[in-house]
């Protein structure tokens, strides 16, 4: 049965790319997310990114949708936000769920030499807490399986280290030193809760970059970055200000064991 199973999705998988590589200005066809990395499940979706440079149109998409029978939306280029993560599809091909994202490869590139000098800048991105880095696309270069054409396959840039951990590091500091002055002292439980969210998302990020190991979603960021204990923290939130405050310090602490473990001192930001 797994043997078949396995089959299946490798045909699916085989046709699917080569749709997509098909369609006017497409110069690459990768495989992203879970399943290129081997943390997948049985019904994890099917990330697939399909990389342009010029006129690319989503109407070619549609329409090859249509025709291969694949239901879904299919967003228009900037639809999801704009900057470096700028549109894709939701479809269902053959019974599975699969999300194309569209890449333009001159931002790409232009992010790729931004990174290996040690440069990049924010975006807000729904479903990221923390937001996202521009490198994010230098990310998925690095771990997804190119299908069709070539693509680079960079390794963490040494000038990239140096400069994100401070960068996230002071996110996280600025976000509960906020929460601190505004949300506890007026026992705002869910913006407290929100907020501890948020900056161990960007601390975990500083975490990793420190490392040299590369984030593309937020989905296992805490545990990678061994922040698992603020799910205690946060269960125990109360409605009263010496409790919210004492939380907020209790987190302070996890943050700065685990960004004095892994990440250098002294390290400047460097943003575009």
């Amino acid at each position: 049965m797994t043997d078949i199973l396995m089959t299946d999705d490798d045909t699916f998988l085989d046709h699917t790319a080569d749709r997509l590589a098909a369609l006017p200005a497409v110069h690459a066809v990768t495989l992203g997310g879970s399943r290129a990395q081997h943390t997948h499940t049985p019904d994890s979706d099917w990330d697939l990114a399909l990389y342009y440079r010029g006129g690319f149109d989503p109407a070619d998409l549609r329409a090859a949708a249509r025709a291969a029978d694949w239901e879904g939306e299919v967003s228009g280029i900037g639809e999801w936000g704009g900057g470096v993560f700028n549109g894709g599809a939701w479809l269902t091909v053959d019974g599975r769920h699969v999300d194309v994202h569209y890449r333009d490869l001159d931002v790409v590139e232009h992010e790729l030499a931004e990174a290996r000098q040690g440069r990049f800048h924010w975006e807000p991105l729904l479903f990221h807490r923390a937001g996202i880095p521009s490198y994010l696309v230098v990310a998925e270069l690095a771990v997804n399986q190119v299908l069709r054409g070539t693509l680079p396959r960079p390794a963490y840039p040494e000038a990239l280290r140096a400069a994100a951990p401070s960068f996230w590091r002071d996110r996280a500091t600025l976000t509960l030193a906020y929460a601190k002055g505004s949300y506890a002292r007026r026992a705002q439980v869910t913006e407290v809760a929100g907020a501890l969210a948020t900056a161990a998302m960007q601390t975990a990020h500083a975490v990793l970059a420190a490392r040299g190991e590369w984030v593309t979603n937020e989905k296992r960021l805490l545990r990678r970055a061994g922040l698992g204990p603020l799910d205690t923290i946060t269960a125990g939130l109360r409605p009263e200000p010496e409790a919210l405050a004492r939380a907020i310090a209790e987190a302070e602490e996890v943050f700065e064991a685990v960004t004095d473990t892994h990440t250098s001192p002294g390290a400047e930001a460097s943003t575009s």
